[in-house]
């Protein structure tokens, strides 16, 4: 008997999933959320998902009522006799805090992880994890996307002559690499030294710029102080034009500001978190194509690898 594919959205991310459905072909199911006066709310499927294979559509950036509202319609769906439970989840809040980097902190990517499992996930897809070793984290699939088909080709039509790939910070490193071997280009490294979160204290360039026409790549792009003070670096070491391609625009605090008043020539981003604002220096690429081909894949138990570029 053929399995019945539907499709779901947690509020956050509607805007995406609609887009999403009408790639795959199917229209979005529906649901409803019943909220409270105090705060708290409660979501329901407003049809049969008995014995469908169930994708929920939801990235869990701020506020946190994101992720409980994934973590309710996940227990909706197992409570009514799903059979398989996918968490499209484009952009996976809190994979900043993947590790112990100093005493008495939380792991929130691992616990993050947990409640999903617990809710009753049997699959997770996701794209451009912050550390892709949060893969581990899980005990169920996971299919990790990578933007790289999205950002390669718009890449390609800038036909940048000097083109250079750099990495925004040592943990960038690998991502950049990727990038630099596909075009076959040189890489350099901008190594950052932090104070705390969100405040950058110094950098330094490691290789060649001059001339050089930079492509940045990085999986998140939230206060954009990294990147503009990246951007300003690399055009005083002589490099000819900065673009910086991130992922994941949190783009929260000063963020919009900053990147008006930078010198970057532009800012790529997908469309994993809506933008709160608005810049002539942002460019957005779509993703629900990637993502419904990726759907229609799972669900026919086909690879996803050969979509991925880098």
């Amino acid at each position: 008997m053929e399995r019945n594919v539907k499709l779901f959205s947690g509020t956050a991310t509607t805007y995406l999933a609609e887009e999403i459905a009408a790639a795959y072909g199917e229209s979005l199911g529906q649901v409803n959320v019943a909220r409270f006066s105090d705060g708290e709310f409660s979501p329901a499927f407003d049809e049969s998902v008995r014995g469908c294979d169930v994708f929920i559509i939801q990235s869990t950036f701020a506020p946190a009522d994101n992720l409980m509202e994934l973590l309710l319609l996940i227990d909706a769906a197992k409570r009514a006799s799903a059979h398989y439970i996918t968490a499209v989840v484009p952009y996976f809040g809190f994979a900043r805090s993947d590790r112990k980097d100093k005493p008495r902190v939380a792991i929130a990517a691992k616990l993050v992880a947990n409640l999903l499992q617990a809710a009753g996930i049997t699959r997770i897809m996701t794209m451009d994890l912050h550390a892709p070793q949060i893969q581990g984290f899980f005990d169920i699939p996971v299919d990790h996307l990578e933007p790289s088909s999205l950002f390669v080709p718009y890449i390609e039509s800038l036909n940048l002559p000097n083109l250079t790939i750099a990495a925004p910070d040592m943990g960038g490193v690998h991502r950049a690499r990727g990038y630099a071997k596909y075009f076959n280009v040189e890489m350099v490294i901008c190594d950052k030294q932090r104070k705390k979160a969100n405040e950058v204290e110094g950098m330094t360039v490691i290789g060649e710029v001059e001339g050089r026409d930079i492509v940045l790549v990085d999986d998140i792009v939230d206060t954009a102080g990294t990147l503009t003070k990246a951007a300003e670096m690399l055009f005083d070491r002589g490099a000819k034009s900065v673009r910086a391609f991130c992922t994941h625009p949190v783009l929260s605090g000063k963020a919009y500001d900053r990147i008006n008043q930078s010198r970057l020539t532009e800012l790529v981003v997908t469309d994993t978190i809506p933008l709160r604002g608005k810049s002539d220096k942002i460019k957005v690429l779509p993703s629900a194509e990637l993502f419904a081909r990726i759907i229609k894949r799972v669900y026919v138990y086909e690879s996803i690898s050969q979509l991925f570029l880098v």
